[in-house]
């Protein structure tokens, strides 16, 4: 019998984070892979085909966080993930929280926008994800988090 393919789910919000996602697309394909982002269009001109759109959030409007929250507990409770990866921002954070609560194996990558600070996501992250990456030496050095190289 044939070992089921762990499934995958890659988080990131528009703009800098989704590019910095989809350089680690030809990793995914060997497993069963599922796509948030927050800008519909996205997954479609990139050539994802298993993906969500859900609403952006920030910490600026409670409501918009809750209303991600639901929808991102949606594809959750859909798709049921072995690992949650994301590049940030808001919605990869909560993509991390019910990761942890279902037991995926969780990936935080910060944006290489980043360059002399982690961002406050992805502090938070620190606190829930197995892995927090920088793609800055410098920044993971002070952040003690690791540093595996850039994607951009």
């Amino acid at each position: 019998m044939t070992p089921k393919p762990k499934k995958v789910l890659a988080v990131a919000s528009g703009g800098g984070h989704w590019k910095q996602l989809l350089r680690l697309k030809p990793v995914f394909e060997s497993y069963q892979s599922y796509y948030i982002t927050t800008i519909d269009g996205l997954p479609q001109k990139s050539g994802v085909e298993h993906y969500f759109i859900v609403s952006d959030c920030s910490r600026d409007s409670l409501m918009s966080v809750v209303r991600t929250h639901f929808q991102i507990l949606r594809i959750f409770i859909t798709v049921r993930p072995d690992v949650v990866i994301t590049t940030g921002a808001a919605p990869g954070l909560i993509a991390l929280l019910f990761g942890r609560l279902i037991f995926s194996r969780t990936l935080w990558i910060d944006s290489i926008a980043n360059g002399d600070q982690m961002s406050m996501s992805g502090r938070l992250a620190r606190k829930l994800a197995h892995k927090v990456l920088s793609q800055w030496p410098s920044v993971a050095q002070k952040e003690g988090v690791e540093y595996w190289g850039q994607l951009l």
